[in-house]
C-alpha cells in the first residue's frame, strides 16, 4: 500500500494524506480521522527509514532516567510516551542507575542513534551539567523533575518549595510542633529544594527543627535506617523527601511500636501508587505527572520550531497535598508538649 492508495480511498490529496500520517502540519480533525481510517482499512504502514532519509528526522526522542526502579519514573514515562505518540514520535528509553558517567554515555549513545530530541531527568545538578549542556547544543533538550542550574536547558518540574510548604502547614494545623526530615544527600535539585524548603519552613514550628534531619538516598531502606537515627529525639512528625523513604519510615516506626498518626505523623512526596496502599495510607504531595509530560512535549516542540538557540525556559507546576491517615491530629499529650523523652 502507498500514500496514493490511501489518498484514493480517503478522497484526499496525497499531500494531505502525507501531512496527516506524518503529523508535520495541522489538519482538520474530520479529515485526519478519514485519512487514518482509510490507512487502517488498507493496512498501510509508513516506512520510517525512508521518511528519515528524506526528512533527516528519525521521529524519535531519547529519554534518560536516573533509575527506572523508582516507581515515580515509570508513571512519568507512561505520560510522556502518550504525549509524544500523539505527535507521531517514538521514545527510546535509557536508564543510568544514578551514575553521572553512565548518564553521559547513555546521552552519547542516543545522539549517535540520531534522535531528534532528548528528555532527561538528570542524576545530579552539578555532575550532570557538562553532558547535558553539550547535548543541548546539538538537539532540542528538556529537563524534567530536576534541573542542572540556570541557562543550561529548558526545564519543567513541580514547585518543590510550595509542596513542602503545604506539608508543613498541614502538620502545624494538626498540632505537630517537633518535625524531623528524612531526605537524600547529594546535589540532585529535587533533593536540595525539598530539604531547603523544610529547613526554611520548619523553624516556624520549632527553632530546633531544621537540625533534625538525616540524609541518605531516595529508598525504602534508607527510610527504615533513618528512623533509627532520628527516633531517639521523639519527633511528632517525620517529613520525608519522597514516598519510598516514607514507606520505609512507616514500616520501621510500626516495628518500634510507635502510634502513627497519634504519636507521630509521617508524610511523603510524589504520590506514587504505593502511597495509597501503605498502612496507614500515606499523606503526600502529588506531582501533576500528566501536566509535566504535556509541558515537556510542548517545550520540545517550541525548541524544535525556534531552533536550538534562544533563552532557556523554566516552568514550575503547582503541587497538591493529598491528606490520608498517616498524618491525622496529634494525640493530646503531643499537642500539649508532654512528649516522651528517650
Amino acid at each position: 500500500m502507498t500514500l496514493k492508495d490511501v489518498a484514493l480511498a480517503s478522497g484526499c490529496s496525497i499531500a494531505t494524506v502525507s501531512r496527516v500520517l506524518a503529523g508535520t502540519r495541522p489538519v482538520g480533525a474530520e479529515t485526519a480521522r478519514t485519512v487514518r481510517a482509510a490507512a487502517e482499512r488498507l493496512g498501510y504502514r509508513p516506512n520510517h527509514v525512508a521518511r528519515a532519509l528524506r526528512s533527516r528526522s528519525t521521529g524519535t526522542v531519547g529519554l534518560v532516567l536516573p533509575q527506572i526502579t523508582n516507581p515515580f519514573f515509570p508513571t512519568l514515562v507512561r505520560e510522556l510516551e502518550h504525549a509524544l505518540h500523539a505527535e507521531g514520535r517514538a521514545v527510546l528509553l535509557a536508564d543510568c542507575d544514578d551514575d553521572p558517567a553512565t548518564e553521559a554515555a547513555r546521552i552519547s549513545a542516543l545522539l549517535a542513534r540520531q534522535v531528534d530530541a532528548l528528555l532527561l531527568i538528570p542524576v545530579d545538578e552539578r555532575h550532570s551539567r557538562e553532558a547535558v549542556a553539550a547535548a543541548a547544543a546539538q538537539v532540542p533538550l528538556v529537563l524534567l523533575d530536576r534541573g542542572c542550574g540556570p541557562g543550561v536547558a529548558d526545564s519543567v518540574a513541580v514547585d518543590n518549595a510550595a509542596g513542602m510548604a503545604l506539608v508543613l502547614a498541614h502538620l502545624a494545623a494538626t498540632g505537630r510542633r517537633r518535625p524531623c526530615f528524612i531526605g537524600a544527600a547529594g546535589t540532585a535539585s529535587a533533593a536540595v529544594e525539598r530539604r531547603t524548603a523544610y529547613e526554611n519552613g520548619a523553624a516556624a514550628l520549632d527553632p530546633a527543627a531544621p537540625g533534625r534531619l538525616a540524609l541518605g538516598d531516595f529508598s525504602v531502606e534508607w527510610g527504615r535506617a533513618a528512623v533509627d537515627l532520628l527516633w531517639p529525639a521523639r519527633p511528632d512528625a517525620v517529613v520525608c523527601a519522597n514516598d519510598l523513604i516514607a514507606a520505609g519510615a512507616l514500616q520501621r516506626l510500626r516495628q518500634l511500636g510507635a502510634d502513627v498518626p497519634g504519636e507521630v505523623a509521617v508524610t511523603g512526596f510524589d504520590d506514587i501508587p504505593l502511597a495509597g496502599l501503605a498502612d496507614p495510607a500515606l499523606t503526600t504531595v502529588r506531582q501533576p505527572v500528566a501536566d509535566l509530560a504535556a509541558e515537556a512535549a510542548r517545550l520540545l516542540s517550541r525548541r524544535r520550531a525556534d531552533g536550538s538557540s534562544g533563552p532557556c525556559h523554566t516552568v514550575r507546576l503547582a503541587p497538591e497535598l493529598v491528606v490520608r491517615a498517616s498524618s491525622g491530629a496529634a494525640a493530646p499529650a503531643a499537642v500539649d508538649g508532654a512528649l516522651r523523652t528517650p
